[in-house]
């Protein structure tokens, strides 16, 4: 079969189930006998949009206020995904993160995306904001990962210095409501069949035998994993 297999990502750097997703589907993707004839498209999504940071910013308190618990529950909540994490081979450090609004990467993933390097930016940006501790907010910073991955520092800089690809990050976000996530990460395998959250690699490699020996795609999306676990939306990660 000569056709590609596609598979849409919808996720949010913020997201830290999002990061252990994409090394699911990466592991999956690694045991895959047609690996070389899967595309890959990342697509935007903001679990908090309105979200202004702040220097005084910290992700425990941060958390508890948000969702109206005290800080032990917090801390419990972020120790307990940093031990997911490690069961994908990454090494998160909430203790370092710098809080952020994810729009302006977003719109940098969309100049990476136009230059065939979405994947190398989205892995990146994931590892600065949950392993390093820099800070996304900073368009220096960004641009420092953009040329890291092979993009044009012009072209960063005339980006990032504007709204460009705006309009392109609502519209991702505005698909995503219409075919009804929610939450991220949420994947759609060739618009035919989607999975929620981080589940298990088997999961994701199922889904791609299954989809590659059907061989015929259509538009439906048939969610065919329906847990909200392991996934992230407005009201917390779960």
């Amino acid at each position: 079969m000569e056709n590609k297999l596609n598979i849409q990502i919808w996720s949010d750097i913020m997201c830290p189930f999002c990061y252990i997703g994409k090394r699911r589907i990466e592991e999956a993707l690694s045991q895959f006998e047609h690996k070389e004839a899967v595309a890959i498209e990342w697509k935007s999504f903001q679990l908090d949009a309105g979200f202004i940071p702040s220097p005084e910013d910290n992700v425990i308190e941060h958390l508890a206020e948000k969702y109206r618990k005290d800080t032990d529950w917090a801390q419990t909540m972020v120790d307990n995904m940093t031990q997911n994490a490690k069961t994908a081979g990454l090494d998160f450090h909430f203790e370092k993160a710098v809080l952020a609004n994810s729009h302006n990467a977003h719109r940098l993933l969309h100049l990476a995306k136009k230059h065939n390097l979405a994947n190398e930016l989205e892995e990146l940006l994931f590892k600065a904001y949950l392993t390093d501790g820099k800070d996304l907010n900073n368009l220096d910073t960004l641009s420092e990962l953009g040329t890291e991955v092979g993009l044009d520092t012009e072209a960063i800089a005339e980006v990032l210095h504007s709204d460009t690809y705006s309009k392109e990050v609502k519209q991702d976000i505005q698909q995503a409501n219409a075919i009804g996530v929610q939450g991220v990460p949420f994947f759609v395998f060739d618009n035919k069949y989607a999975i929620s959250g981080a589940q298990p690699t088997t999961a994701f490699l199922q889904t791609l035998e299954k989809v590659w020996q059907e061989g015929q795609f259509n538009s439906k999306v048939t969610l065919v994993n329906t847990s909200t676990e392991n996934s992230c939306d407005i009201n917390g990660c779960d």
